[in-house]
């Protein structure tokens, strides 16, 4: 794991992460450096773990939700529905061998008239 940054001249400083993929990585000659190939993997797993994580959060407000509001809850509760749909896409780790536009995030289409 990397070490979080902080600078050592304000006593209240704060706590910054390295969050971006290995520079020395190449996708395209990924066993060339095996160190780099391991941080890169721990990186992408890093981030669909955030990812999972941010989904079950969602999922906790929306149940809340759906018991604050009771019948009303089609209308009221409609924005986290929509969010928990948009942050379940592209979850998980791709083993079922879909194509990657089944499970990615929706892209934005815009439709000139």
């Amino acid at each position: 794991l990397q070490s979080p940054r902080r600078d050592p001249s304000t006593p209240e400083a704060k706590v910054e992460f390295d969050e971006r993929p290995p520079d020395d990585f190449d996708p395209k000659n990924p066993y060339g450096d095996p160190v780099a190939m391991l941080e890169y993997r721990e990186h992408l797993v890093r981030e669909k773990w955030i990812q999972i994580e941010t989904a079950k959060i969602i999922r906790d407000r929306l149940r809340w939700c759906y018991r604050i509001e009771g019948v009303n809850h089609h209308q009221k509760c409609r924005h986290l529905v929509d969010q928990y749909l948009e942050s379940t896409r592209g979850v998980g780790w791709g083993k079922d061998h879909r194509p990657a536009d089944l499970h990615e995030p929706k892209k934005v289409v815009e439709v000139e008239d």
